[in-house]
Parts: structure tokens; sequence; C-alpha cells
């Protein structure tokens, strides 16, 4: 699947922004270095990430990071032209290219090029035609004629052969997004498989062939028929709308209008990768286990070739200034909130980064002023603040959702009234200080994952920022006053903003698009390309895995003379520390005891208001947490470790002296019935939770299992702090990671944790039997929306470590990636769902069941073809060698250089605990991996699918889906919310 991220100023302002940038960098100590092979390369002075940034004669950008956490390497491939970039009559253009760039080249994906080409050549010309072409009756004859000519082509096409080339080498999240900007393409490989992917893509990105392009126009259509059944996204494309009149971001929008969709246009595609996929319109960011000066050299032998064009700039649109509010309104099934805009400028200008740390004091999840005013005092059911820094304006959003009772115009005025307090000065003058601290930590965090630090070259090269200002912009905050926000504030955030008032109810103005006729295509399964034979056949130096020995990487210990054991693991990279506490007790043992512990986040103590305690973590750089699940409680404490002594002593203090306020109750219980209704609106929460837990366990369920309405109000507030307090005197462990040695912990814990002599036996947990699912039934849920959505469920066998094992090489064959069987017969070929997935499904308890489970999300009247497109696939075994040899390499590959380590390993204990090992499956997957055939695949497939029942959980308008086809699945069942939810 691609994903596509479409989240959520004048001249002389980015003049003045450009100049400001200018002359802090000549203050970041930048070097210009040569490497022992002659390449010129950039370094920053007290870069966090120690990056090189190359680029190469053809313009070609190159960022490099070392970070050896594993042996492998995380890669983006970032070009500056998205959706912003897109002609204004052919819109959604970036991102049908970015689709397309996974079809291959003339090398992938292809066993006759010269044959295919004649096809496509072919099909290009009709739909310029059919573009052109406004009769609905000539309209349909010409797409019958792209439709038997794709089909042709489709003979000589090899689907998913990229796909299968990054499955081979190991690739794991291999993905793409187009956003405004940019358009970006990801992988996470082997360090040692780095030769092959530069390779690769120096070929993907050479040409563009659109090959299957009338299946994946299909799958384009399925995903903006999501987005029309998306409030959200509905929210978004409204706010933008009305904040950039001139300007694309408002103009069109990523996923492209319902005509342009419909009139597609090959040569504009080519025409738009050969004017902006050019060597310096483009960058590769990597971060990983890679040799800096061999990469480059890799990388100026595959694409340096690859000829520069000059790239015209992009004019930016003027937008006049909002004098007023603009108010917009959207409608649709989800719950009702609020969404304000205010428009700023882009993101290198010294305005946006004030933005972020005003965002920042409304904001930071603790001691900001919504966090505070807001939140903590539960006057809203949810709000928050949220900076978008696009290149040629910035954004800074403010939502919330209201309680009960609440108009939307309430809602906004409570937000807008903190950015008041902000222009009065109304916020502690350590808020700042604090926040450039909290930037820090953050920063340490993210720089232990190779993801985020490739993201930050992303960033700055889109944005087109030089690394050394990228770098220096917590220096900058730092020299920020409270004076200079404040009047930022003043400035820019007055009666300028644009809201959106999403109110519940139906959409009469939803467009989707309709199905067009498609023939099911060739996959061609089991053929191969030249170039696909070289490149998986090509040695590659191996690497050997490496398993985890617990004892080797967790020091046991307990807390002084108590029974309550520690688990311990130094961290030797940064100054951050996690401390849990984790009882084996939760809400199954005692339904109240979830509701105790989120009670407490809304409460002070004998010494601090609740307002105040966050503010004093927050000025420590540390944050805690109470969380309660089915049958756990987990503690956490976190933060900067030269402040861990005074965050557990205020911590293990607000526990033993947490004070019950009956006002805060009272909200308390509002917000709980507000969220319980709310998510009865929510398609996700009734598919995913509501259907699920009912098809598995029936009306009563862990999903169900909740207090009543009635009890809520009846509940005395000192009872549930009595129940938190509590906590401590069942039996629980510690598990530390920090770096602070183990002798100094067990002391500091030691004085302020304080355990009773003996501990309470904890009640016994309420269980729920897993229905037999021993008949075919459909469970049917109505919900306004233009898509169906589907999940098919089948008991399999109680759990057992050996099916486990076999059960993960199976899954990536049959359902894993974008390569599998599934994929490729029910996207690639027949068209039938922009998602679709299908697993065996392994339990997270021993004592639980494996699961057949499977996704579709299709059009609804495309929904019962779908159906017996995955019927078909659990029935009848799909051969194929090429699935199964990549399936067996991307298992390999992934075991040998993925590494678990950190703060994971204690968790990695955990789960092998819940199953009574003291070891992970790892080298037991590998083992079976290494000696297993297609065979044993097959004879997995024919256990446990080829004659499951099947239960049918659908989400779906009565007035698309057709109940009456569905009886042929099973006995059909319309349920209702309240069956569901139990409320």
């Amino acid at each position: 699947m691609k994903l596509n991220l479409h989240r959520m100023n004048n001249r002389i302002s980015l003049l003045i922004g450009a100049l400001f940038l200018l002359s802090f960098s000549l203050q970041a100590g930048t070097k210009q270095q040569v490497d022992k092979n002659g390449y010129n390369y950039k370094t920053v002075e007290d870069d966090a990430l120690n990056a090189r940034v190359y680029t190469l004669k053809n313009g070609l950008t190159v960022y490099i990071s070392v970070y050896k956490n594993a042996p492998r390497i995380q890669t983006f491939v970032a070009t500056k032209a998205g959706s912003k970039s897109d002609p204004s009559n052919t819109t959604g253009l970036a991102h049908y290219l970015e689709h397309i760039l996974f079809k291959g080249t003339s090398k992938i994906g292809s066993w006759n090029w010269e044959a295919e080409k004649k096809e496509l050549d072919n099909i290009e010309a009709l739909y310029e035609k059919y573009r052109s072409t406004k009769d609905v009756e000539q309209r349909k004859t010409i797409y019958h004629q792209i439709d038997s000519v794709s089909g042709v082509a489709a003979k000589y096409a090899i689907a998913n052969e990229y796909d299968k080339l990054m499955s081979s080498i190991g690739a794991t999240g291999t993905n793409a997004y187009t956003f405004f900007e940019q358009t970006v393409y990801i992988n996470n490989i082997p360090s040692n498989q780095l030769e092959k992917w530069v390779e690769i893509e120096a070929e993907r990105f050479n040409e563009v062939v659109p090959r299957l392009f009338h299946t994946e126009l299909e799958a384009v259509y399925e995903e903006k028929n999501r987005g029309v059944d998306s409030d959200r996204r509905k929210v978004w494309e409204s706010l933008l709308n009305g904040m950039f009149k001139q300007h694309q971001y408002g103009t069109q929008t990523t996923i492209g209008t319902v005509e342009h969709l419909q009139n597609p246009s090959i040569t504009e595609i080519k025409k738009y990768f050969y004017k902006y996929y050019v060597p310096n319109n483009m960058a590769i960011c990597l971060s990983g286990d890679l040799n800096p000066e061999k990469t480059i050299q890799l990388i100026d032998q595959f694409w340096g070739k690859k000829q520069r064009k000059d790239v015209a700039p992009f004019v930016v649109a003027k937008e006049e200034p909002i004098t007023s509010p603009i108010v917009k309104k959207v409608t649709g099934p989800d719950a009702e909130n609020i969404t304000i805009g205010f428009r700023l400028p882009g993101k290198a200008t010294k305005e946006a980064l004030i933005m972020e740390l005003v965002s920042m004091i409304l904001s930071n999840s603790q001691a900001g002023l919504i966090d505070l005013n807001l939140n903590q005092q539960q006057k809203v059911l949810g709000a928050y603040s949220y900076p978008l820094r696009l290149k040629d304006y910035s954004i800074h959003m403010l939502g919330a959702s209201p309680k009960t009772g609440q108009t939307l115009d309430e809602t906004k005025d409570l937000l807008l009234s903190q950015i008041e307090l902000i222009k009065n000065g109304d916020f502690d003058d350590w808020l700042i200080p604090a926040i450039v601290n909290d930037y820090k930590k953050s920063q340490m965090s993210e720089m232990e994952s190779n993801k985020s630090r490739a993201t930050e070259f992303v960033s700055a090269f889109v944005a087109e920022i030089p690394w050394e200002d990228a770098t220096n912009e917590i220096n900058t905050l730092e020299k920020i006053s409270k004076q200079e926000v404040i009047d930022f504030v003043t400035k820019y955030y007055n009666e300028n903003y644009v809201v959106v008032y999403k109110e519940t109810g139906e959409d009469k103005n939803i467009v989707h698009v309709p199905k067009p006729a498609i023939t099911p295509v060739q996959v061609n399964r089991e053929k191969q390309s030249d170039f696909y034979k070289k490149i998986t056949t090509a040695p590659i130096n191996k690497i050997e895995p490496v398993y985890l020995d617990f004892e080797k990487e967790i020091v046991f210990d307990k807390l002084g003379k108590t029974s309550v054991p520690i688990h311990y693991k130094k961290n030797v990279e940064n100054e951050l520390f996690d401390l849990y506490y984790i009882l084996d007790l939760g809400s199954l043992h005692d339904q109240e005891l979830g509701l105790a512990v989120s009670y407490l986040d809304f409460l002070g103590t004998d010494k601090y208001s609740a307002d105040e305690l966050k503010k004093e973590f927050y000025k420590l750089g540390c944050e805690y947490g109470v969380f309660s699940s089915d049958e756990q409680v987990y503690v956490s404490l976190s933060g900067l470790s030269k402040n861990f002594e005074k965050a557990l002593a205020l911590f293990e203090s607000f526990l033993k002296n947490a004070k019950a306020d009956e006002g805060a109750y009272a909200e308390f219980v509002g917000r709980i019935l507000k969220t319980r209704a709310d998510s009865k609106l929510n398609k996700s929460t009734i598919l995913r939770s509501g259907l699920m837990n009912y098809a598995l366990y029936g009306e009563k369920s862990p999903f169900t299992d909740i207090v009543s309405a009635a009890r809520l109000k009846e509940i005395k507030p000192t009872d549930l702090v009595a129940k938190a307090k509590n906590i401590s005197n069942y039996n629980h462990k510690i598990l530390y990671y920090g770096p602070e040695e183990l002798g100094s912990i067990k002391s500091i814990v030691g004085n302020y944790h304080k355990v009773p002599t003996s501990f309470k036996t904890a009640p016994q947990k309420r269980t729920y039997p897993e229905k037999p699912l021993d008949e075919n039934i459909v469970y049917f849920v109505n919900y306004d929306m233009v898509q169906a959505e589907l999940i098919m469920v089948s008991r399999s066998t109680p759990y057992d470590e050996s099916t486990a094992v076999q059960a993960k090489l199976f899954n990536e064959y049959f359902g894993g990636s974008m390569g599998s069987i599934v994929f490729q017969e029910l996207r690639e070929s027949k068209a039938l769902a922009y998602s679709v997935r299908s697993k065996y499904s392994i339990p997270g308890k021993p004592e639980k069941s494996n699961y057949l489970v499977s996704y579709i999300g299709s059009q609804a009247d495309k929904l019962p073809q779908a159906i017996d497109g995955m019927i078909d696939l659990h029935q009848n075994f799909k051969h194929s060698d090429v699935a199964f040899s990549n399936a067996t390499d991307a298992i390999k590959n992934g075991i040998e250089t993925a590494r678990t380590t950190k703060g994971s390993v204690l968790f990695a204990y955990e789960k092998a605990q819940k199953f009574n090992r003291d070891y992970t499956l790892r080298k037991k997957l590998y083992e079976h991996t290494t000696s297993a055939t297609l065979k044993d695949i097959q004879a997995f497939h024919q256990k446990h699918f080829k004659d499951a029942k099947r239960t049918l959980l659908i989400i779906g308008s009565k007035d698309q889906v057709d109940l009456g086809a569905l009886k042929s699945y099973g006995k059909v069942k319309e349920l209702s919310l309240e069956e569901l939810f139990g409320y």
C-alpha cells in the first residue's frame, strides 16, 4: 500500500527570514571537506547527527548519517515535487506518479519490453482520446478498448517486480507518500544490500513506465473514496480552502478532483516525471550502518550518469490578508469538533520557528496553556495545538472536541482565549526555557531512530533549508524572549483565522468516483526480468543473525530485601531514563481499576494542585503515566536522568498523597460518557472493536466489560483514589532502562518506593470464553459511507509454538507485503480493493486461539466480488516459486539484520515470559525458514484455511451494500450499536 500523508508573506517577510537564517548560518561552524576518494562534502559543528551532505556533479544531494544500532539503513529518496506542482487541469498527478513508480521500468517489470511498449503506447493514446471525449457512450467504448488493450499489455508485464526485488533484499517499510512540496520513497534495508538497493533505485528513477495503469487507477479511485468517507480529510481540505484562495495548498488537493481522476493523462504524467525527477531536484537521505566514503562512491556510480535539468522555480501565489474569520462547515457521521487555522510565513523564516514555540506554550502534553486550562480542567473533551511548517506558508492549527452540552462556538472561544493569555503575558517565565529543554530531550530520543534522522534530512531538503540552519534551530529557540513571543502573537493571531465546524449528520454533497468496468489482468507471478535475475543472484556478504540472550542483556535483581524483581538494562547512549512498575492486575480483575488510574491524571496532592504537579514534572524534563489494560497496570516515569531522583520523589509522593476532587470526578464521568457516545460514531471503533469482539465472544466481551453509567455516578471519588493508591500493595516488578548504575537505582527507588512485607492477593480475573465460530455467518452494521469495509475471521487451533513459527513465513508469502499472493490477486490483478490483507493471527496470550483474519476496504458495489476473491484464495492455494523465494529471503534477511536493543530488550523479555519462555522465537523461525519448502506452505494453507468456517464483519451503508447478495456467505444478522457496545 502506498501511504499518502495529507497531514494535518509577503516577500518582505521571506526576505527577512532568509537574512536571519544567513546571519546564524555563519556561526554554525560549517566545514567544507574532501573525503579520501575526492568527493566534497559539508559537515556542521556540534551536529547531533554528525551528518555529511554531498552534492554530486549532476546536482544530486546526498545526506548521510552513521548510526550503528543494527546492520540496517533507513533510506528516503525525495523529490521536490508534490501536489502544489500539479498542473491545475490535472490535479492529483504527482500522487498518480507516486503509484506508477512502483510499477517498474523497461528493465524492471517486463519480460518482453518491445511487445509491451507497443501496447502501452496504444493505451496512452487511447487515454488522451478518452480525456478529450465528452460523449458518454463514446467514452464507454473507448474505455472498453483501454480495458481490452490493457489485458494484452499485461501479458508482457510482471506485476510487483519492484516490490519483489525489495523483498528479496530484505527491505521493510517499502512505501511512499505525496504531500504539497514533495514525493518521498521509503525503504529500510539491510546494510549488506546497499549496493543492490542503489542500483535498483537508480534504475527505478531512470524512466517512468505506466504499466497496469487502469488497475492502479482503480486503486487511486478507491483511495479517493476513502477520503470522501473521512470526516477528518474533509475538515482538512475545508481549512486549506478557506486559508488559501490563490495558493495551490488550498486550490487543489493532493489526491485530485473527481473529474481529473476520471480523466487521467499518461502523457502528462510522463511530462511531470521528466520535468521534476531530475538529480538536481532530488535527494537521497540515508541513516544507519554504512560507510560514507563507500556509499557516496556507489551512489555516484549508479546515479552520477543522470543528466541535470533546470527546474523552473515555483512561483508562490501571494495571499491577501485574512481580515475577519472565515467560517466553514463540514458534515459527516463522526463526532463533532472544531478546528481553527492561522496562516503564517513559510518554513525557512524565523516566524515559523516562533510559531512552533507558541504551539508548545499552548500544548506540550504536560504544562501548556491548553493542557492545563482546558484538558486538565476538563473544560472540553479534548483540545490540541499543531504547527505545520510548509515551504511557502505555515499553518498553526488549534482543535477541540466539545464535552456534553457544549456548543462548538463555546469550544472555539475557549481555544481562542488561550491565545489571548499569551498576548497578555499570562504564562510562566520558566515555560520557554522548559520547552527548549523539552526539544533537546526529544532530539535525544529521535536520534536513536534512523527513520527520524533521515526524516530530518528530507525536511531540510524539501524546504531548501541549509543543513547548518536546520541543526541550529534549538540554539535560535533559546534566544527567543517572552516579550518577543508576546509581540509575535499580538501581530499574527487576531481575527485572521479560518474556523471549520465539524457537525454530526448526513453529508448530502458527497461525490464519489464510480467503478469503471475492469477485466482482471494477468499478474505473471512466475516471470522474471533479466534485471531481477541479475540482482537476486549477485553475491552479498552475509550477516549472521544475532539472537537475544536475556541473561547477558538484562541484569535480574531484587529491590533491597523485598521480593520485588528489578530488570535492569543500562543506557550507554544518552542521558534519558525509563522506569516502569508493572502489575499483573487489570480491569478484568477489578472493573473499576482502569477508572481509578485514569482519574489520577486530574488530581493533585495536599502540597500541589493538579496543574502545579504537571508544571513541576515539566520543569524537571520528566513525565509520568499510569495506564491500565485488561490484565496489567503500567506505571511509568521517564525523562532526563539528572533529575531522576527528584522526579521519582515527586511521583511517589503523588501516588501516596493524591487527593480526591468531587468536581474533577463529576467532569471525569461526563468525559467518559461523551467519549463512549462518540465511539459509537467512529467506524473504525465499530468495526475493529465492536464487531470484532462481538464475533469472538458474543454480546458479553472484554470490550463491553465496562462500568455502567449508573455505577459511574454512584462511585465515591475517595474510593477510586484509595484503589489507585493501593496498586503498590500488589505483587509487581520494576523495569529500568537508563544511564544510572544498578546500585544507585536500587538505592534511589528503595528510598521512595515503599512496598509491604507481604502483598495483597489479586482479585480473580473475569474470563470470556471464545465462541466456536463453527458456522458461516455475516454480521452487518449500517453506517453512512461510500465504501464498505470487511473483516473476515475464522477461529483456528489453540496456540502452540510450532504453529506460531510456521505462521510467520506463511503470512509473508500469503498476505504480508505488496508482493504477496493476496495483494497481487485482489488489487493488482482484479482491482477489487485499495487496502487488502490476510494473515494467520497468533494471539498475545497462550490461552487464546489462533485466528485467520482478512481485511478488505472496497467500493460497496464491488464487495461481493472482493469477498469471492478472498474466499477463493482461502480455499484454493496459489503456487508461486518466486513469491516463496521472496518470502524466505525477506524473513531471513530480516532476522539476520534486525536487532532488539535498548529498552526494547526488557519488553521482549516480558513478552516471552507471557508464554513461559526465556527466549524469543527468532532462532526457531530462522531455522524453519531455512529448511521450509513451498509444500510446507501449501500444507499449512490446507490445514488451516481450506475448510475454515467464516464470520464476515461488514460496515457500510444499507443504501450501497446489497444485503441480499451477502446471504450467499451465511446467515445475515444486522446488529445495532447497542448490541455491539453494550450501552
